[in-house]
């Protein structure tokens, strides 16, 4: 069977390794846009657990804004959006936003090309509700912490953040791309002035069956 994430993995090692960790997210967007490569992340359906949590946890959503980060192809910000927030959705890879414009030409979504480390100086603590998966996972343990800063960051105050990754204990290794995070790992939200309100540790209900961490934070 092949290995859909080979390619991002030969990517992010080559990328990493030249100092430009978060140049390979373009590159394989384009070739998937050539159809050389496939975007293991890209399933054309919004994040399981993201609609699982909205079902269980609805909040109010009139006159209220939302960003996704790292928004890839769309599908999590137009689910967001169909929800009633005013959501933007940004990504470094101009491919993938491009691409989520073609997707859906009708759009509600703001589609920007942005990078999370260098972001717009007006997303500052500005939106009631902020969603990452995939992001910090897809990033080397160096970067994460000033991610999950840049990420806190967008949060404004009484609004929330909802972060899904891979889980894992502390001590077990890593492994390859995508890179589960220890729980300690997260502590970097509550470093960045979010206050932590849910942590959900349990596993995937269906393939890859993996473990989930689901966690939701507050900015007082």
């Amino acid at each position: 069977m092949t290995d859909k994430r080979a390619r991002a993995r030969e990517l992010a090692t080559e990328f990493v390794a030249k100092g430009d960790p978060t140049g390979w997210f373009e590159v394989l967007y384009q070739e998937g846009e050539q159809g050389k490569s496939i975007v293991p992340w890209a399933d054309h359906k919004a994040n399981f657990h993201l609609s699982e949590y909205w079902r269980a946890h609805p909040l109010e959503t009139a006159g209220k804004s939302a960003l996704v980060v790292g928004s890839g192809f769309g599908e999590d910000a137009e689910e967001i959006a169909g929800w009633g927030f005013q959501t933007t959705g940004f990504d470094i890879a101009k491919t993938a936003i491009a691409a989520a414009k073609k997707r859906f030409p009708n759009s509600a979504v703001n589609y920007v090309v942005a990078d999370l480390f260098e972001p717009s100086a007006a997303w500052r603590q500005k939106f009631d509700f902020v969603f990452e998966t995939n992001t910090l996972q897809a990033l080397p343990a160096s970067l994460r912490p000033r991610a999950a800063g840049k990420i806190a960051e967008f949060v404004k105050p009484g609004g929330v953040l909802l972060v899904i990754a891979r889980g894992r204990e502390k001590d077990e290794p890593e492994g390859q791309l995508p890179w589960p995070l220890a729980r300690e790992e997260f502590a970097d939200f509550v470093r960045a002035g979010l206050r932590e309100e849910s942590f959900e540790d349990f596993a995937d209900p269906e393939p890859p069956w993996v473990r989930r961490f689901r966690v939701l934070y507050r900015r007082p």
